[in-house]
């Protein structure tokens, strides 16, 4: 390696990678390990570690975003693409539904759920941090438990709030800072039954220990709501679910 090329590296910025520190570069091809990782099993653990609750969280921002006939829905971070198979129904006929996200593995498990059900929705691999979209297109941008995972969130959001059109909106769905008084038992539940449980059911615990940590890591409420507006949106309002467990968060175009 040429001299100057490793000064560069060390000049680099950090960036979290759960409670660790990693150069930016490395983040995304990290966060593609823990995903290549937990793919196979990824509903199903899920389900059992939320207790079935993430799809009442999804369902409510479904909800909340107010998909229509006609109209055109972003899902960001799509995964196994559950949301998009949701916003499928509620946009046809006449609408789009794009299912997008960065890791392969996660996107392929999502592009044959899409397909057994019969769905048309679009599916691209690629970053969100560089939609390949043109400006003002979407009435709907979601992004469910993804955002916490993106090495540069406010480029994130701003590539979002590009692709909105005005007058639509973006709703972000995240895992949040919980109540005071329910933290000691949702650390306990965390730090100690995730890992063990991703171990025994997934056979990867480390990927599990990542999961939480990322959690911690990510703005509270109301210092998400900041970047959204600082990203351009307006009207940024935030809606805590399961005693701050996660929280929606919407915010507007205009």
């Amino acid at each position: 390696m040429a001299a100057n090329d490793h000064s560069q590296e060390q000049n680099q910025e950090q960036t979290d990678f759960g409670f660790a520190e990693v150069r930016e570069s490395e983040k995304e091809g990290r966060v593609k390990e823990v995903f290549d990782s937990v793919a196979p099993k990824y509903d199903l653990m899920n389900d059992v570690l939320s207790f079935g609750m993430h799809r009442l969280w999804k369902k409510y921002a479904v909800m909340k975003a107010a998909a229509k006939p006609g109209m055109k829905v972003l899902d960001i971070a799509s995964g196994t693409a559950d949301l998009a198979l949701q916003f499928a129904g509620k946009c046809t006929p006449g609408g789009e539904v794009w299912a997008t996200d960065i890791n392969r593995e996660m996107l392929t498990i999502g592009a044959h759920r899409l397909a057994a059900h019969g769905s048309h929705c679009q599916v691209v691999l690629c970053d969100s941090e560089q939609l390949p979209f043109p400006d003002d297109y979407f009435d709907v941008v979601m992004v469910s438990f993804g955002l916490r995972n993106m090495t540069h969130k406010g480029r994130a959001l701003e590539e979002m709030c590009r692709v909105t059109k005005p007058g639509g909106r973006t709703l972000v769905l995240e895992f949040s800072k919980c109540s005071r008084w329910f933290a000691p038992f949702y650390d306990f539940y965390s730090f100690k039954f995730m890992p063990w449980l991703g171990s025994k059911i997934a056979g990867d615990r480390d990927s599990y220990e990542y999961l939480v940590e990322s959690i911690r890591r990510h703005p509270p409420q109301a210092e998400l709501a900041r970047m959204m507006s600082e990203a351009g949106f307006g009207r940024v309002t935030w809606k805590n679910l399961t005693f701050g467990v996660c929280a929606l968060h919407t915010g507007e175009k205009f």
